[in-house]
């Protein structure tokens, strides 16, 4: 079982600059190789303090410089932002330069003012994602990238470098899914699950185990593990640990509502988008302030002792294996906070993961 990190570089604070805490943020994703994660993850953001990582794949190209053994992971490389091309080729190098350490995963984001800025309309997102995923998927399985889609149209072209023959891609490419519509997606382009913890075990069991049915259905064989990604605090006094989590986990389920525009009503009017409308109107019927209690308790908090029960509980309430992800820095937490709840973490709960 892999444990990873995700860095974010969420500037929640009000004495730091933005290159403060960036670099952090990225010297924390070097740490985590000592700390004993196995991959260091980076999501993609932009033109906002909620997170602050417009090229993970540089980003992580530096990590991978300053380690040895931790899997690199794109999480996720947002396609209608960016062009297929250009996503396999940076995958290729990256790869490359880490001696085959690269894991993919691909996504259609979420936030509008993201799409508005980069003038992309948003109701295109769905066909965007579509058509260009399937060329990258493509791409890095064959060397050779083309497409004939009104979206990207692309000629026939080999890629140099070529991806390396011997390092397959079967597992190492991931599709974010977190609504009805993206599970089968990513089911039919054969690639593994990538999901946030928002909802309680049961909800995203429930979809986990669909996408799992439906790749079955569709290639003939069970997916490798999905990863499923928290926003975590560690510490060794349980109510410490309650304390920091209430405060910042719940001040991030501030920040996604912020920067995703999630309580508000125009998701039913937005192309693909349709189904997080209910969502929406669930976080005003239920008010902030239960729906971020509801977050919290959602996302790995707690003890050592206290989070090895969560992730048990957690399987048992999936009914199958998954790959843990963890955050541990975010919504203005001190870092130095977080750097102690990501060690203790690597020191007491993953050896533990991996005995399960």
């Amino acid at each position: 079982m892999d444990v990873g990190i995700l860095l974010v570089a969420q500037n929640w604070y009000k004495n730091k600059s933005d290159e403060d805490v960036f670099m952090d943020e990225v010297n924390m994703g070097v740490e985590a190789e000592a700390a004993g994660f196995d991959s260091v993850w980076c999501a993609e953001h932009h033109f906002n303090d909620y997170s602050m990582v417009p090229d993970n794949f540089e980003i992580l190209a530096y990590v991978a410089g300053k380690t040895e053994r931790v899997k690199l992971g794109i999480g996720a490389a947002i396609l209608p932002w960016n062009d297929p091309l250009r996503v396999v080729e940076k995958s290729i190098v990256l790869d490359h330069l880490s001696q085959g350490r690269l894991i993919l995963a691909l996504g259609r984001g979420l936030a509008k003012m993201e799409y508005d800025t980069f003038g992309v309309p948003m109701d295109e997102s769905r066909q965007r994602f579509n058509e260009a995923a399937e060329m990258v998927i493509r791409g890095l399985q064959t060397g050779v990238i083309e497409g004939d889609g009104p979206m990207y149209p692309q000629k026939r072209v080999a890629l140099r470098p070529a991806p390396n023959p011997d390092r397959p891609w079967d597992d190492r490419i991931f599709a974010a899914a977190m609504s009805p519509d993206s599970i089968p997606v990513a089911a039919d382009l054969g690639v593994r699950m990538m999901t946030f913890m928002q909802f309680d075990n049961a909800t995203h069991g429930k979809a986990v185990n669909e996408h799992r049915e439906l790749f079955k259905k569709a290639h003939g064989s069970y997916p490798a593990r999905p990863l499923v990604q928290d926003f975590v605090v560690c510490h060794e006094d349980p109510e410490e640990a309650e304390r920091l989590a209430q405060k910042y986990i719940g001040d991030y389920f501030l920040s996604v509502i912020r920067h995703y525009d999630f309580a508000g009503s125009h998701w039913r009017d937005t192309k693909g988008y349709e189904t997080y409308q209910s969502g929406a109107d669930m976080i005003r019927e239920a008010g902030m302030e239960n729906a971020a209690v509801g977050y919290v308790a959602a996302n790995i908090h707690g003890t050592p002792d206290q989070i090895v029960e969560q992730y048990k509980k957690r399987r048992e309430e999936f009914g199958t294996e998954f790959q843990a992800n963890a955050a541990f820095c975010f919504a203005g937490m001190p870092i130095e906070t977080a750097m102690d709840s990501m060690r203790l973490f690597g020191k007491e709960v993953v050896p533990r993961l991996k005995d399960l």
